[in-house]
């Protein structure tokens, strides 16, 4: 068999999470391939939201400015009931949120996916093989080896598999899907709406109809994408021309609108019962899946990478091993309550029955309930867990108008109050006025921030700063 030269990080999948990965990886200076089994993208619709936590890491890998080009900024959902009567209201703010973004964008997933293997492109150190398949892993002391059909083989010191809801990966390592008892199938239609389409307004719409739950999502103009639950309907029949607009018919007309495309997904929740081997780590739907009742599927693949790339560069460097066994445990009760929020909202669309609207007005209640945002805390890994420690920092404008992701630069760094006594060797202290005010509030001296965004801790005292940065490795 051939053999190729061992690479820092082989990631088995090119969807927007692998690439993604890849490119933080990069960042820090190691030497990545892309082991992907298709010859080209996925050129129709998939996902269509990220949030201000993925736009700041679009921002920390060097694509935000060309990925926000081609988004919108999403003004947030309706939940509705059959009369079209507003029953929750999750409308974003339409302003930056304290991490120095909009709360929500969507975008049409080709044009994201352009952008991420367009910046591959020019970016030493990543190698795309197109068009090859992975035929098994086998670790040993230095690395994976990684077989492919075709009697060659790649090595590489650690596998991420981003491979995907039916991950090979998976598999691999000995994993399985923990059922978390959510398991519906949707009917999904993209369209690209003509000129004098109904106007459906900008906010995702979720209509609670026990006869005919349905999502509708405004797309990147000109594109609208409606979800109707089939239940024990065959696919093949939903999916036949006459089926899909006699569904439509309520909202829109053939004349109106030209269906891009049409599939059935199954909305599942589950997560994988374990994420790493030794070597070997799965991330994004290979980890877990959520329903998409709050666009949080990309999301928290993206939060996977984020997490796992600057861990993997700091073992890769000469860090402890320990340190990637924070991954799993940070990531999984993080992505276990967007789950659980998504599987409950998936439920009240579902299940909102017409007794249930008539109850909510027999008590007056003639206003919707109102959501805000949705931010959990890590799991538990590195540091302690509190109020602070283990939640995503604020990012305000510094001075000037620098962006904060620009000051850190993929690094734990120390946030203080200007002319802070507090010293830290081999890690950057960012001192900017912009961040007394979140000081004032958190009655501290300073925070160790970790790359990923995220709180490592709150230190009052030289001492408590030396304690906390111990847990990390600086770079």
């Amino acid at each position: 068999m051939e053999r190729d030269a061992q690479t820092d990080i082989a990631i088995i999948g090119y969807g927007p999470v692998g690439a993604a990965l890849a490119l933080a990886l990069s960042r820090y200076g190691l030497s990545v391939r892309i082991l992907e089994r298709t010859k080209a993208p996925y050129a129709l619709p998939r996902a269509v939201q990220i949030d201000d936590e993925v736009m700041r890491f679009l921002r920390v890998i060097g694509v935000e400015e060309a990925a926000r080009a081609r988004m919108h900024v999403n003004p947030g959902t309706k939940f509705v009931g059959p009369d079209k009567r507003v029953l929750i209201d999750w409308s974003r703010p339409m302003t930056e949120t304290p991490l120095g973004w909009n709360a929500s964008y969507r975008f049409h997933q080709p044009d994201l996916e352009g952008v991420l293997r367009a910046e591959i492109s020019r970016t030493p150190g990543i190698a795309a093989e197109l068009g090859v398949e992975v035929a098994g892993l086998s670790e040993d002391a230095a690395g994976v080896t990684i077989p492919l059909a075709d009697g060659t083989t790649r090595r590489a010191r650690f596998v991420v598999g981003c491979d995907g809801a039916n991950s090979p990966t998976r598999g691999w390592i000995g994993a399985d899907w923990k059922d978390l008892g959510f398991r519906e199938r949707w009917l999904v239609l993209d369209l690209i709406e003509n000129v004098g389409a109904p106007d459906f307004g900008d906010h995702t719409l979720q209509v609670c109809d026990p006869a005919q739950p349905t999502t509708i999502v405004r797309g990147v103009r000109p594109r609208r994408r409606f979800e109707f639950r089939i239940g024990d309907e065959g696919a093949e029949a939903a999916k036949a021309p006459e089926a899909v607009w006699r569904r439509l018919s309520k909202w829109i007309a053939p004349d109106q609108a030209e269906v891009e495309r049409t599939t059935v997904y199954e909305f599942r929740s589950t997560i994988a019962s374990q994420w790493r081997r030794e070597r070997i780590f799965l991330a994004g739907d290979a980890a877990h899946l959520t329903p998409p009742f709050m666009g949080q599927g990309l999301c928290a693949g993206m939060r996977d990478a984020a997490n796992l790339s600057w861990k993997l560069a700091a073992v890769a460097k000469g860090a402890d091993d320990g340190l990637l066994d924070t991954y799993e445990s940070e990531r999984r009760p993080h992505v276990r309550e967007y789950i659980d929020m998504a599987v409950a909202m998936g439920r009240f669309i579902n299940q909102t029955g017409r007794e249930a609207l008539a109850g909510r007005a027999a008590k007056g209640e003639g206003e919707a309930a109102k959501l805000g945002m949705i931010r959990p805390a890590l799991g538990p890994g590195l540091g302690a867990r509190d109020e602070v420690a283990g939640r995503l920092a604020p990012h305000p404008r510094l001075s000037g108008g620098r962006r904060m992701e620009d000051a850190q630069r993929g690094r734990v760094v120390v946030l203080a109050r200007p002319g802070s006594a507090l010293t830290a060797p081999g890690y950057s202290i960012i001192d900017d006025a912009a961040l007394g005010g979140w000081l004032d509030v958190l009655g501290a001296e300073a925070v160790a921030l970790r790359p990923d965004g995220y709180v490592l801790g709150v230190a009052n005292s030289q001492c408590d700063l030396e304690s906390l940065l111990a847990a990390v490795p600086a770079a």
